[in-house]
């Protein structure tokens, strides 16, 4: 078999706020369906680029293309609607709507038609299904009627995944997707990722290296802005360099135990 196309590539990407560089000469490839995650400790430029990648921030030099597109001038909603989605490490959900009431919109936002959802509801007949088939794959089909602000934690983000892919998305950008979220759900949360349809290529940020050893293919080592290595996850484990940044770093939220490998 071939090699998966690159959906979403980073060519000399830099950004700096001052002297603060946040992001120095980054160039990575994420192929078609990919799970890769990219991880490093506090202050090493993870959110920024999930922030390049996605509009919020411009880079001063280097290029983003999607599908070989170059999106790098391209506004976030441009960006949306090109097959770029992400999530945010704090939820932005409508607490007073229900997840079906809250995907539908999403829908017909992408359909353009979502300045009409209240007046005609009923005229939305092909998003409801769609949106409650995406509750299904999500695994929230059973709440999908109660208020969103009723739901746990770990069903709220997911939730919030329901709403990128609501978009279609050709990649899904997680920040932090279990941020907050008990272990038990957190495991469900992931369980249902890696679900997601194939064709889908997923980049997530993850503190857990539990997490991020069984679920991720390939591993992306951010410090001080910059990549400091990019390798399977048995590699990754093994990396003397990785292993300095985590135990030697004080006041990191990442957990140091599980660097050494997989499950105990």
């Amino acid at each position: 078999m071939g090699e998966e196309p690159i959906v979403l590539r980073t060519e000399a990407l830099c950004k700096n706020f001052g002297s603060l560089e946040v992001a120095r000469d980054i160039a990575i490839e994420l192929p078609r369906g990919a799970r890769y995650a990219l991880i490093g400790p506090n202050g090493a430029g993870k959110t920024s680029l999930i922030n390049l990648m996605t509009g919020q921030l411009r880079p001063d030099s280097g290029r983003i293309l999607l599908d070989g597109k170059d999106i790098t001038g391209m506004a976030p909603a441009a960006r949306v609607q090109n097959g770029l989605a992400r999530t945010f490490q704090i939820n932005t959900l409508f607490a007073s709507l229900t997840p079906l009431e809250t995907v539908t919109l999403a829908v017909c936002e992408r359909q353009g038609v979502a300045g009409q959802f209240w007046r005609r509801l009923a005229a939305h007949g092909a998003a409801i299904e769609e949106a409650d088939d995406l509750l299904g794959q999500l695994r929230l089909g059973a709440v999908a009627t109660r208020p969103t602000r009723t739901l746990p934690y770990g069903q709220q983000r997911l939730l919030e995944i329901a709403l990128a892919l609501a978009t279609r998305p050709k990649v899904l950008l997680l920040d932090e997707p279990a941020a907050g979220v008990p272990k038990d759900e957190s495991a469900m949360l992931f369980g249902v990722l890696a679900a997601l349809p194939k064709e889908i290529s997923v980049l997530f940020i993850e503190h857990d290296m539990d997490i991020v050893f069984s679920f991720a293919s390939r591993v992306i080592v951010m410090v001080a802005g910059g990549v400091l290595l990019e390798a399977e996850p048995a590699v990754v484990s093994q990396d003397p360099r990785v292993r300095e940044v985590y135990l030697g770093t004080k006041h990191t939220t990442i957990a140091p135990p599980n660097i050494t490998g997989h499950h105990a």
